[in-house]
């Protein structure tokens, strides 16, 4: 990971502890807009981009996604992905006997492209947030913006590691062990 994405993390959990809800409501606001496009979130997040990076650019877009996804659940819980903690809520929620679409929503979130990656994402961040479930924002900061550059040749490897650590997080503990 780049200096430049620890830093925004590290800026992310600082608000977070402050308690200054003014920035996170602002920043979840944003979610309701295109990556960038909500004005008030741009001096929030604006200082992390680097000056070559254009309108367009996937690692801009994945800045502004993550800090939105970060302010509607800001759990961080390092080493663990979004899809390794999707895939370990499943497990919890089938261990109950609760039956769920989880992972058809995750096949969802992996068929998305660049333009509906963010709904499913939302989806998926809302569901984590509900179980009070973590995930490691500087690792989805890396796979958001490989994800949200569509001439980026790593995607389905991205997308094949989620599914990976998805599924291996959602066996039970025992089978999990022996994998």
């Amino acid at each position: 990971m780049t200096t430049r994405e620890d830093r925004f993390i590290h800026y992310l959990i600082e608000l977070n502890n402050k308690r200054d809800r003014g920035p996170l409501a602002v920043l979840r606001h944003s979610l309701a807009f295109e990556p960038g496009m909500y004005l008030k979130a741009l001096p929030l997040v604006e200082p992390f981009v680097a000056k070559e990076w254009h309108a367009q650019d996937g690692r801009r877009l994945a800045l502004y996604a993550v800090a939105g996804l970060y302010a509607k659940h800001p759990k961080q819980s390092d080493g663990k992905t979004l899809s390794a903690a999707f895939g370990e809520f499943q497990r919890d929620r089938r261990n109950e006997g609760r039956s769920s679409s989880l992972e058809r929503r995750f096949i969802a979130l992996l068929e998305a492209d660049e333009g509906s990656v963010l709904e499913h994402l939302r989806q998926v961040i809302a569901l984590l947030a509900s179980a009070d479930v973590g995930l490691d924002y500087r690792q989805l900061l890396h796979d958001l913006a490989t994800w949200l550059s569509p001439m980026s040749s790593n995607i389905d490897k991205t997308k094949q590691r989620w599914a990976r650590d998805f599924y291996v997080a959602s066996l039970p503990s025992d089978e999990a062990m022996t994998n």
